[in-house]
């Protein structure tokens, strides 16, 4: 009843202010009509049956809308302390800009990190520290059956797409990597013109859709995918099996956003829905997938052939260095994805609960390959919130050979975290095809900002090599980088976790890895021993029911 009264009252105050104006003075007239808004907001929403709080708080309730909308702002600007923002910290933020904008990023006072926390990770220096070489290194991809093979930075580009990002986002992106001399990712969205304009290095990606080389019913098209390959900016070619934003999802972009552009560059339908499907369907097991890099490479004319997985079941895995074994080929590189996600929107559930994080997928993935006889022939890229020089020693350490970052890069072109990507509403032109929001990103600008980004990160990777008294990255090992696991207690990575022999698994697999090893099959994906198929037998339900509908 009162909230009856109250909406009336606004009426009859509304009501007295317009007798005022033809009464008294036309000035009223600023004050009726602010009253008789807020009094026809609340009569709507006495009556709209949508939202609870606004029939039982009409007018008043909106504020708390209004809150919840500026809530990720306020908690970001005025809140968060300066190290424990998510996904990326202020003051991973800040490095990232100030490097960006080539402005000297130090800080007096020591560190605001408390190194005594669990979890709390650092190096080893040495007394006997070498000065930082000045040659930026680089990683040779390219195996006994590749005929082109590439020199790799250190600090990529990772994969995104023209469609996720705007024209002008790729353009600074491959601009800076074109005057750095380091290689961009092109995501699975296909080759654009702003990827090839600016002439920086590309790693083509060919995702589930086969975007830019496939054919009306969505199969790879081999001529489509040899007449691109043949560009010379195209160092390396990338096969998606599965992201860290989303692993074991598909995409859908809606037909809405699919604009002639778009469509031309993708080989799809203007207007119409375009579904990846969450798997390739040119191959469908790991010897398939063995055939179809050596289809590539023939393709490309030997270029570099690799692929991206964010590593989910360990004897998948070792199922592909079972297939690469028996059919003798092997791909140039492996991109571990970390299932932290990364620039791709995906529900929630999958971003937080499918998929092995980059720290315990590098390792897995450096492990199988040297217990299998096949890490001195495949490099190892990491792609994965790398923002500093420590990030690059960090994942070398874990097994790596080189790594890649998306997020950093996108922040170096302007990003502020503001976590509108998938919305088509970035702030500040980043992710977005609206060409007002995309106008605001300066090309020029942002290509000096990227190569900065990238120049510094790897300066800054090179001395702490040289502070840890190595003269190569070659020279890292597990046993430098160091881990908290309890009070007054740190261990080495060596120490923690276990490190196979070179084709250990060929001649006595650990315990720990033979039931994986043992299930593992170069014909077939297997998740696990639980998981390979037998007819005979149905598993229980948890009630012990073997009909599932039953079980209900």
């Amino acid at each position: 009843m009162i909230r009856w009264l109250s909406v009336l009252g606004v009426w009859v105050v509304g009501g007295l202010t317009l007798l005022l104006v033809f009464l008294v003075s036309p000035w009223w007239l600023f004050l009726t009509v602010p009253i008789a808004l807020v009094a026809a907001v609340g009569t709507y929403d006495l009556f709209q049956r949508k939202h609870s709080i606004l029939r039982n708080y009409p007018v008043l309730a909106h504020f708390r809308f209004l809150l919840e909308d500026i809530r990720p702002e306020i908690q970001q600007y005025f809140i968060e302390r300066n190290t424990d923002g998510v996904p990326y910290d202020r003051d991973t933020r800040t490095t990232i800009y100030e490097r960006a904008k080539n402005v000297k990023d130090v800080d007096p006072f020591g560190t605001e990190r408390d190194v005594t926390k669990v979890g709390y990770e650092y190096v080893q220096h040495s007394i006997a520290a070498q000065p930082a070489p000045e040659e930026a290194p680089r990683v040779r991809i390219g195996g006994p059956d590749c005929r082109q093979p590439y020199d790799m930075a250190m600090f990529n580009v990772s994969a995104m797409s023209f469609g996720a990002l705007s024209a002008n986002a790729i353009l600074a992106l491959n601009g800076g990597a074109a005057r750095g001399g380091f290689a961009h990712d092109t995501g699975e969205g296909g080759l654009s013109p702003y990827h090839l304009q600016p002439g920086g290095d590309l790693i083509w990606e060919i995702g589930t859709g086969y975007f830019g080389c496939r054919t009306d019913d969505g199969h790879f098209d081999a001529d489509e995918f040899a007449r691109k390959a043949a560009h010379p900016n195209i160092k390396c070619v990338s096969i998606k099996l599965s992201q860290g934003a989303k692993p074991g999802l598909g995409g859908v972009m809606p037909g809405a956003k699919v604009t002639p552009e778009i469509a031309q560059m993708r080989g799809v339908p203007v207007g119409r829905t375009v579904v990846s499907p969450p798997s390739h369907n040119h191959f469908h097991s790991p010897r398939g997938l063995c055939e179809f890099i050596g289809e590539l490479r023939e393709l490309s004319g030997g270029k570099p052939i690799g692929f991206k997985l964010c590593v989910g079941s360990r004897s998948e895995l070792l199922g592909i260095c079972k297939a690469i074994r028996e059919t003798g080929i092997a791909p140039d590189f492996i991109i571990v994805d970390g299932a932290e996600g990364g620039t791709g929107a995906a529900p929630i559930e999958f971003e937080d609960n499918v998929g092995m994080p980059l720290t315990q997928g590098l390792m897995t993935v450096h492990n199988a390959l040297v217990g299998t006889g096949l890490r001195d022939q495949i490099r190892i890229g990491a792609s994965g919130k790398i923002t500093n020089g420590i990030d690059i020693v960090k994942r070398v350490c874990q097994g790596a050979d080189f790594t890649l970052a998306a997020r950093a890069m996108m922040m170096a072109v302007g990003c502020i975290q503001a976590q509108q990507c998938h919305t088509n509403k970035c702030p500040v032109g980043v992710a977005t095809q609206d060409p007002r929001r995309a106008r605001a990103l300066d090309v020029p600008d942002k290509t000096d900002r990227v190569y900065h980004l990238q120049r510094h990160v790897v300066d800054n990777a090179k001395q702490f090599v040289a502070s840890m008294g190595l003269h190569s990255f070659d020279d890292l090992h597990p046993s430098m980088l160091m881990r908290t696991v309890g009070p007054n207690r740190s261990m080495s990575y060596a120490e923690i976790y276990e490190w196979l022999t070179p084709g250990q698994l060929l001649t006595d697999p650990p315990a720990s890895w033979r039931e994986d090893w043992d299930c593992s099959r170069a014909d077939t994906f297997v998740l696990g021993s639980a998981h390979v198929p037998d007819p005979s037998h149905r598993p229980p339900t948890h009630n012990g029911s073997t009909d599932r509908h039953l079980a209900v």
